[in-house]
């Protein structure tokens, strides 16, 4: 099956409450756009070739030409980009509220404790972000296939250009630090006592979510498909300077990189204790220097609890350092405070 028919198929199943407001990649509609460009180029090069007669029409603006397309830079990249944007801020929003219930604190984590005795929430949750990971993947690929057709039609690299610039707009959805929160939600609920639906990804999809926190470089992998793997880093670009490389109690910048949150507030001169979204304005990702990128980190909980479920040795030897320094800068900072109220 074709994956324009594949997509089709998805969207009719897909139409319930739980995505209905969500966006979609209008996949039928861009090849329409991008069939139309392939007729206007036949068109051009056979009037430039003379083998068709001049008429006079004024359709000659609607021409796609190789280097300047007119007609998809208006209809086609624009709408991509709105798509892509809608797309990334609905699975976002809709994960952060799913994970929200599942790692509660305070008042919320006994109220959950008492309603789990009535009802299993873990199963719909579960499915809940089988439906997300279907959702967030096939518009990922929609999008991925139709940018290849656009440059196959075009003999361009546009369509790689736009790739590019989604992940500089932060919209490049297999890259969302959601989907990793996501998948280390699954392996958390080790899923593989719930049965698994029936749909697009059969053979166990959710079951390709592995991680290995014991090798050289420790990652998480999603597989899509036999010949379609994604792997995420679980390395602190920092941490792997002193020796320290797995995660702990990691911050996602808005960038997309992840840093342990001491390493993130060091690079950004703030203390442990004020937290990673109190850096200034100016403050740069130390991978990408990005700038603004610590205002909207996203503290990873569902991560931290998969590595504090596996490496619990390593993970009360990094809390105890961690605990030891923020004591430390608690005591310079106040020291300070207090020499500066005295005009010291």
């Amino acid at each position: 099956m074709k994956f324009g028919s594949m997509y089709e198929e998805y969207l009719r199943a897909e139409q319930d409450k739980y995505l209905a407001k969500c966006s979609h990649v209008e996949y039928k509609r861009l090849k329409k756009v991008l069939k139309r460009c392939r007729v206007d180029r036949s068109l051009q090069a056979d009037v430039t070739n003379g083998d068709q007669l001049q008429d006079g029409s004024d359709d000659s603006s609607d021409i796609c030409e190789c280097n300047s397309c007119t007609l998809c830079d208006q209809m086609f990249f624009t709408e991509l980009n709105k798509e892509a944007s809608d797309i990334a801020g609905c699975f976002s929003s809709r994960v952060q509220r799913l994970l929200h219930l599942h790692v509660p604190s305070g008042l919320q984590r006994y109220i959950w404790r008492v309603r789990q005795c009535f009802i299993d929430d873990q199963q719909i949750m579960v499915q809940e972000g089988r439906i997300l990971i279907n959702y967030v993947t096939m518009n990922a690929i929609a999008i991925r296939k139709i940018l290849k057709k656009y440059d196959k039609i075009h003999g361009s690299v546009s369509g790689r250009d736009f790739k590019s610039k989604m992940q500089t707009d932060h919209i490049e959805l297999l890259q969302s630090p959601w989907l990793i929160e996501l998948g280390a939600f699954h392996l958390n609920c080790d899923s593989s006592d719930i049965d698994e639906p029936v749909g697009f990804f059969k053979n166990g999809f959710f079951k390709n979510f592995s991680c290995d926190l014991i090798g050289t470089l420790p990652v998480m992998t999603m597989a899509i498909s036999e010949t379609m793997k994604y792997e995420y880093s679980l390395t602190c670009p920092i941490c792997l300077l002193s020796a320290q490389d797995t995660l702990f109690n990691p911050y996602a910048l808005s960038c997309g990189h992840l840093f342990c949150k001491g390493c993130a507030c060091g690079a950004a001169s703030v203390y442990i204790f004020q937290g990673v979204k109190t850096a200034p304005p100016e403050a740069k990702c130390p991978v990408c220097r990005a700038v603004g990128v610590f205002a909207h980190a996203v503290h990873m909980n569902e991560l931290d609890l998969l590595i504090k479920t596996r490496c619990k040795d390593y993970w009360r030897g990094r809390l105890r350092e961690e605990r030891t320094e923020m004591v430390k800068q608690s005591k310079e900072y106040w020291d300070s405070q207090a020499m500066l109220s005295m005009g010291i």
